[in-house]
């Protein structure tokens, strides 16, 4: 007897075609929800240079070059112009204040002192000439004093004689009234001639000041002439080593030209141009380190010029304890000035990654150590070897800082 056979359920085919199904709509879904749709590049990691994020003590500085100087320097220039006729030292000798330098020449300059001189001289005798004049001016006048005082005694002695006589009736009125006369004249006469004497002296006192005011003057003008012609001498100023000279004998030098400097063996400063982004980090006394042969030294600004030129503006740096032995003018020598105190911060490392990025973002190694991925970052300060990190990353991250220049705009790096 026939049975009716019953359909299978879950047949092979069924089965194959709901599991297609599920697996479309498995891909639609990856497509739509789940696939990383980041931009992505394979990159070899020994290629690249990856850092350790770190907590640790940050300080800002900037490297400049210095350059060493003297700690004191006093120029020479020529006072008076001329020809150089000698030359006493060369440069770089030791020299103590008043030595010889070098002579220069000049004629006209002589010549006129000549004339000058001359003048001054012949003026001053002059001078002298009015103040023996007064003084027998004053001779003078004494003697008609004397010589009225001499007549006044024979005219009062002549008067007291008259006077008995007329008392005694034995000369005329007339004789008597002559006699008094003379008396009285002369008494008047002897009155004005010391009123005169007194005026003279006043007189003559003053002008004998004036006169000898101006023959001390006359002198000293003498004595700047022969000081100017000295200064055709030119001698050191001070202690210290002869530098930046060069002069031969027939060079013609003008008045006020720089002939060379003496620098004081007082110790060094270094001069350093610091970048006008800096102008206003910069201050008197701000601190600064070097090392050199070994050892680290400290300084510290120590004069700041107020010109920026080129970009730049110059400091001067002066040790604040002991200096290098074996340093010489003219070096130059690097040094880390301080912009801030050590503190503790997150850093990183420098590297090319910041001249794409500009500090904005940086590749994050992923923890599995397969991949990286972009990630935003804010950057504060920075040094020679260390940038700071404000914002993104965390102590113990790996990041990529080598040159980003290879990878475009990807977002993600695959390592292979």
């Amino acid at each position: 007897m026939d049975r009716p056979i019953q359909k299978k359920k879950w047949t092979a085919g069924r089965i194959t075609l709901i599991i297609g199904g599920v697996a479309f709509a498995y891909l639609i879904v990856h497509l739509l929800f789940i696939r990383d749709t980041r931009s992505r590049m394979y990159v070899d990691p020994k290629e690249l240079s990856i850092v350790k994020v770190q907590l640790d003590k940050f300080q800002e500085f900037i490297p400049v070059d210095g350059i060493v100087y003297p700690k004191n320097t006093v120029y020479i220039d020529a006072v008076q112009g001329g020809v150089v006729e000698e030359v006493f030292v060369e440069d770089g000798a030791l020299l103590k204040k008043g030595d010889p330098i070098l002579k220069l020449s000049n004629p006209n300059m002589e010549l006129s002192f000549m004339e000058t001189e001359t003048r001054i001289v012949e003026a001053i005798n002059n001078l002298q000439n009015s103040k023996i004049d007064l003084e027998r001016n004053k001779i003078f006048r004494q003697q008609e004093i004397v010589d009225l005082q001499y007549q006044i005694d024979q005219t009062t002695k002549n008067f007291q004689r008259t006077e008995k006589l007329y008392a005694d009736s034995l000369i005329s009125t007339k004789e008597f009234e002559d006699s008094k006369r003379d008396y009285e004249f002369s008494m008047k006469q002897l009155t004005i001639s010391l009123k005169l004497q007194r005026l003279d002296s006043l007189s003559t006192l003053d002008q004998e000041r004036q006169i000898q005011q101006s023959i001390r003057r006359m002198y000293d003008n003498m004595g700047l002439l022969h000081k100017n012609l000295e200064l055709l001498y030119i001698k050191a100023p001070v202690d210290g080593k002869l530098s930046s000279f060069n002069v031969e004998i027939g060079q013609t030098k003008s008045q006020g030209e720089h002939l060379g400097q003496v620098d004081l063996q007082d110790g060094f400063k270094l001069q350093a141009n610091i970048d006008e982004r800096y102008v206003s980090r910069v201050t008197r006394g701000q601190e600064a380190e070097l090392d050199f042969n070994g050892t680290t030294y400290r300084l510290a600004v120590h004069k700041i010029y107020t010109g920026v030129s080129g970009g730049s503006f110059p400091v001067d740096l002066l040790f604040t304890g002991d200096a290098p032995d074996n340093i010489k003018r003219g070096q130059t020598i690097q040094l880390r000035l301080e912009l801030s105190r050590p503190a503790d911060a997150i850093i990183i490392k420098r590297g090319g990654f910041f001249q794409t990025t500009g500090g904005n973002w940086i590749y994050v190694v992923d923890p599995s150590g397969r991949f990286a991925l972009k990630r935003k970052i804010r950057l504060g300060s920075q040094n020679t070897y260390f940038y700071e990190v404000l914002e993104g990353l965390r102590e113990g991250e790996q990041v990529i800082v080598s040159s980003y220049d290879p990878f475009g705009d990807k977002e993600k790096l695959i390592f292979r």
